[in-house]
């Protein structure tokens, strides 16, 4: 019993072999990875199907949004310098590389959280009203409620083509006569694309968030000893889900603001 304890931490894997542990981790590691893979697969798909059947909302990157790309980008940098620096036998280097991964996690999420911030000051987002009882009601708002210079802030895509805007009211682009105003369809419309994009970020920061906890548990292990250049497994699997969550993020990047 006393050889499984480790500085005052029991692990399960100390009875098998550094193969097996490292196998068993990565399974499980993989597990984790394929249902995050399908959770984000199952929202983007709803995407897709509600772009072609409502009218949807193309916004301008915010800045925050690639301050954290490149948060997310260093740090699967510095988590990788951190496992190859422990596996070399350097516990000094490792926790340098994770604290700055952590550092970096932190940014990112910040970063994230200003860019739906500045989404959400212009527009997007709920509205909290209050009725003659006092209590609150909260509404997600509509198209028409973002504000900002058409085609430049933001445009709106109706049947795969964009609304024009044009004396203050929208028009099919097929509309060249300016005939059928879509004016009040877009002022009633609910935002979709806000709404989608808000679930993405936010729920990608809950698995994030996961990370970050794994990190700071690594650090103290290496901190008390408990990982070495001989156990080095849990700081692998710690970087293989980083590595996953900042790709995706890029994925939903790409797909949120680019592709979609």
């Amino acid at each position: 019993m006393e050889d499984m304890v480790k500085n005052g931490e029991m692990d399960v894997f100390d009875s098998v072999t550094p193969e097996v542990k490292l196998r068993t981790k990565k399974m499980m590691m993989w597990f984790i990875i394929f249902a995050v893979v399908m959770l984000f697969g199952g929202v983007t798909s709803a995407l897709i199907v509600l772009k072609g059947k409502l009218m949807w909302m193309h916004v301008h990157v915010p800045t925050a949004f690639w301050l954290s790309i490149a948060s997310v980008v260093v740090s699967s940098a510095t988590i990788y310098w951190a496992v190859r620096s422990l596996k070399s036998g350097s516990v000094k280097n490792a926790m340098i590389g994770v604290f700055s991964t952590l550092v970096l996690g932190i940014v990112f999420t910040i970063t994230q959280m200003s860019g739906w911030a500045g989404l959400k000051d212009k527009g997007m987002g709920y509205t909290i009203t209050q009725n003659e009882q006092g209590l609150k009601s909260y509404k997600w708002n509509p198209l028409g409620k973002f504000t900002g210079e058409y085609g430049v802030d933001y445009w709106i895509e109706y049947r795969n083509a964009p609304l024009v805007l044009w004396n203050g009211e929208f028009y099919a682009e097929s509309d060249v006569n300016h005939m059928q105003p879509k004016t009040t369809e877009v002022m009633s419309t609910f935002n979709a694309s806000g709404a989608l994009i808000s679930v993405l970020v936010y729920v990608h920061l809950i698995h994030l968030f996961f990370g970050l906890i794994y990190l700071a548990v690594n650090l103290n292990r290496l901190r008390i000893g408990a990982l070495s250049q001989e156990n080095y497994m849990s700081l692998y699997a710690n970087g293989m889900y980083w590595h996953f969550m900042g790709v995706l993020w890029i994925y939903l990047f790409a797909f949120l603001f680019f592709i979609y």
